[in-house]
């Protein structure tokens, strides 16, 4: 199927190898008059858990009508901050986190998806 033929209350996640690592981008949003998600430079082995972030935010940006304000909470203990590059959205760590951002994809993964451990 055509990634252009989507449905109109359909959104899917599609990715690509870039020489910086994966890239995970939303399709379907921007149908509604909504920013589509972004998520560069991922790890390959991280690329299906991020899938499943990026469609879970989508999900919460769509029932909001736009970028929530604030941070978006998946999980009691995983936050993520939306913030505007361009047309997109990228997910990042939380107001006020501190060290290093690979370090907490990884994290984020795990905490959400625990059989991501082994």
């Amino acid at each position: 199927m055509d990634e252009r033929a989507v449905t109109s209350g359909e959104v899917r996640v599609v990715g690509a190898e870039q020489p910086d690592g994966l890239e995970l981008r939303t399709r379907g949003l921007a149908l509604r008059g909504l920013p589509e998600l972004r998520a560069a430079g991922l790890p390959p082995y991280l690329g299906r858990g991020w899938a499943r972030i990026l469609a879970a935010l989508a999900a919460r940006v769509a029932a909001a009508g736009g970028p929530p304000p604030g941070d978006v909470q998946l999980a009691p203990d995983v936050a993520f901050r939306l913030t505007a590059d361009g047309d997109h959205l990228v997910p990042g760590p939380p107001a006020g986190f501190t060290g290093a951002v690979d370090q907490w994809r990884r994290e984020v993964v795990v905490r959400l998806f625990p059989s991501a451990r082994s």
